[in-house]
């Protein structure tokens, strides 16, 4: 079976579930240039009212989507960076996440919204955040992050075929990333943890590019005798939290990393829900690993401070051990 990168895999996800369903259609910023690649060759495939390019006004064409939503269609609406939703937060969080409540499920909003987010190698402050705590809040959403081409394919086709808002974070610097991808329809369900390692001593839940960081480390330390259980939650809303809590039961040490920002971050959830029902479990603090409360800087030795890297996780973990 090939290798299939994190850019290609989406784009098999577009394509495929553009022909498995003519009410999907493309809509955002450069999707027919496919600045990333991701949307390559949709537009010789799906043709311009399928594929459409928006002007930059993400509260404009993000409104769009909703309404395209609520008549029928079901829109893939691309924001490019996700720092760009602060510009749509009111078409997002006021009026795609509640018109299905507010008319009592007379309307569905099967939007997909896809955004780039992440440190990437100096895009500097507005181009590099990580901005999925902004919704952990906001009820009516779903919450996607996946970590390898394989989720990230099969989280795709899921939102994609969703009747609720979905919106799916790619992170910029997974898009080299390869392996195989099972053949056929190829779906992974949303509010399904993944366990990428299992391990005995000490649990990493590991968000989005913080898997593959999670996984690199847990080799290293598995050469001292440190076993390191690597769990990627895959989707934030719904949460798995069954998974999370049976590992901490398993391990009773847990680092969560994340490369949102310390303070309200995704890690601050995590953290909160294991403290109320995994405390009993636990043999040591909580810890966390993320991005300081800093806007990520332009200058790429200051980008790597401000990010978690491979050592803070390994330094999180020797923590917990006493090693």
């Amino acid at each position: 079976m090939p290798q299939t990168n994190f850019i290609q895999a989406i784009n098999q996800a577009l394509s495929e579930e553009m022909r498995r369903d003519p009410n999907t259609f493309l809509m955002g910023e450069d999707v027919v240039l496919a600045a990333f690649g991701a949307t390559k060759g949709l537009i010789d495939k799906f043709g311009p009212s399928r594929v459409r390019n928006t002007p930059i006004s993400e509260a404009g064409f993000v409104g769009a989507a909703v309404g395209a939503a609520m008549a029928g269609a079901r829109p893939i609406c691309e924001v490019e960076f996700a720092s760009f939703f602060y510009c749509a937060f009111d078409q997002v969080c006021n009026q795609a996440a509640k018109l299905r409540y507010m008319s009592g499920g007379q309307a569905s909003l099967p939007i997909t919204f896809r955004a780039v987010y992440g440190a990437m190698g100096g895009a500097a402050a507005q181009h590099s955040e990580t901005v999925y705590a902004q919704f952990l809040s906001v009820p009516g959403l779903k919450l996607v992050v996946p970590s390898s081409p394989s989720d990230m394919k099969g989280l795709l086709k899921s939102a994609i075929r969703d009747d609720n808002p979905v919106i799916v974070f790619e992170h910029g610097a997974l898009g080299r990333l390869r392996e195989e991808i099972p053949e056929g329809d190829h779906l992974v369900p949303l509010g399904k943890a993944a366990i990428k390692r299992a391990g005995d001593n000490v649990t990493v839940i590991a968000i989005g590019a913080m898997v593959p960081k999670a996984l690199r480390v847990a080799d290293k330390l598995v050469k001292e005798s440190i076993s390191v259980e690597v769990i990627d939650p895959r989707t934030l809303i719904p949460l798995d939290e069954t998974a999370l809590l049976e590992s901490v039961e398993k391990t009773n040490r847990v680092v969560i990393a994340d490369e949102g920002h310390l303070r309200g971050g995704a890690a601050a959830d995590i953290a909160a829900l294991i403290a109320e029902q995994g405390f009993d479990h636990l043999d040591a603090p909580i810890k966390r690993v993320t991005a300081l409360d800093v806007p990520i800087p332009f200058s790429p030795p200051l980008e790597k401070a401000a990010i978690p890297g491979e050592d803070r996780i390994e330094a999180a973990i020797r923590d917990l051990m006493g090693r």
